[in-house]
């Protein structure tokens, strides 16, 4: 409902005990008695009566003209209806990188993302036809078909974390600096602090001293 920008009125309100009564004398009261002296016994005998008969004559008596000519519904051009016509559930991310789906495990790919989402609480949308999606916020990280096969060509390519931000500000480098080898940060430090000759920094003892003033 908040995909499609419904509004849930609960029952206990009495906008919603106004609608229930108002169903009652049409759907609720009538529609039962209705089926009963159709002889309707079975689920497909219903539909198809429905159809045929009910629906023409429920419309003939309530329902009103507009006032406008045209239609108000929007055209789904990005397909949003599938991100909400299907189940959606959300799971946290085991210790290596996969997620728990109907006896499966879902192995994540790599992503320029995060190096791994290990315990990040992620969604997984299940589609009608079966395949599923898993989502972090706005981002989708891999599709997977029924049996758990990744069939998702649109993921985000594999990189690191260095890699990942390749193309960014020279603060966000600086700070995935830290990320380095120690090694590698260790080398970097010890530049310009290499250490001097003794004879330039050891302090002359009280004979040298005094050897140096009979020499000069």
């Amino acid at each position: 409902m908040s995909h499609l920008g419904i509004e849930h009125i609960a029952a206990y309100s009495p906008q919603a005990r106004g609608r229930s009564e108002r169903v009652f004398g049409t759907l609720q009261d009538r529609l039962p008695k209705e089926l009963r002296l159709a002889g309707i016994t079975t689920v497909e005998a219903a539909n198809a009566w429905l159809k045929a008969h009910y629906i023409p004559g429920h419309n003939a008596a309530f329902a009103i003209k507009p006032e406008q000519e045209g239609t108000a519904f929007v055209a789904d051009r990005h397909e949003a209806w599938r991100e909400a016509l299907c189940v959606i559930e959300e799971r946290t991310v085991a210790n290596d990188n996969t997620v728990a789906w109907n006896g499966r495990r879902l192995q994540l790919p790599e992503s320029r993302l995060r190096p791994h989402f290990v315990k990040a609480l992620v969604r997984l949308h299940e589609y009608p036809d079966g395949t599923v999606s898993v989502f972090l916020g706005p981002h989708r990280l891999a599709r997977f078909a029924p049996d758990g096969q990744q069939i998702s060509p649109d993921a985000l390519q594999p990189g690191g974390v260095l890699g990942a931000i390749k193309d960014k500000p020279w603060r966000a480098r600086k700070r995935a600096s830290l990320t380095a080898p120690a090694r590698a940060a260790v080398e970097k430090a010890r530049v310009g602090t290499e250490k001097r000759a003794s004879s330039r920094t050891k302090k002359l003892t009280y004979r040298a001293k005094t050897a140096t003033t009979a020499v000069a």
